[in-house]
């Protein structure tokens, strides 16, 4: 699969937030977005996503012949939790949703070090295991892509290196890593883009 995206262009407010991005992904590459807040970097990830139009410019992803949101997992700055259910039933809808394939809820939960916490109610949860649990969605469905919209966020150093062990898995699988960050991932090879500095 090949990830192209020619020509990208958004405005939001009247106001440009990038114009004429275009970039290409194949198997196994990473692209790190940086900027300042409001520079664009969520919106460039949910017009990947297929979540927003872009305002100019297309997204074609070459050798996937599903539709395209079918190769996507998006996570978002935001947990996605929802706090009256616990933190397995909020992974089993989830799972449930993207149509499965991957670990179990109980493989995913182990493997990000929160298995203990599935019978809690995600509400009780701390700002880092919720993260941990937001990023368990990448392993209980397998989809090629990965948008990661600040993904180290709250995460601890051994959490920050558990993230870096999943990326760098997905990648040796041949999966392509886009990750918005304010923080230094450990991404070996990414290229990089910087909004806000004439994009």
């Amino acid at each position: 699969m090949r990830l192209l995206a020619e020509g990208l262009g958004s405005m939001r407010g009247g106001r440009s937030l990038f114009r004429d991005l275009s970039f290409a992904l194949g198997p196994g590459e990473a692209l790190v977005v940086s900027g300042a807040n409001g520079s664009g970097k969520t919106t460039l990830l949910r017009t990947i996503a297929g979540l927003l139009p872009p305002d100019s410019g297309r997204i074609s992803l070459a050798g996937w012949e599903n539709p395209p949101g079918e190769a996507v997992h998006f996570v978002g700055h935001l947990d996605a939790q929802k706090g009256v259910l616990t933190v397995g039933e909020n992974l089993a809808f989830y799972r449930g949703l993207s149509g499965g394939g991957g670990a179990t809820v109980e493989a995913a939960l182990q493997r990000m070090a929160i298995g203990g916490l599935a019978e809690l109610p995600a509400a009780v949860l701390s700002a880092g295991q919720r993260r941990r649990a937001a990023l368990a969605r990448l392993l209980v469905s397998e989809r090629p892509i990965w948008l990661l919209d600040e993904p180290a966020s709250s995460l601890d150093t051994n959490g920050q290196a558990l993230l870096a062990r999943l990326m760098r898995e997905h990648r040796g699988r041949d999966g392509i890593v886009i990750a918005a960050t304010h923080l230094n991932l450990d991404l070996p090879g990414a290229r990089a883009i910087s909004l806000g500095d004439g994009h």
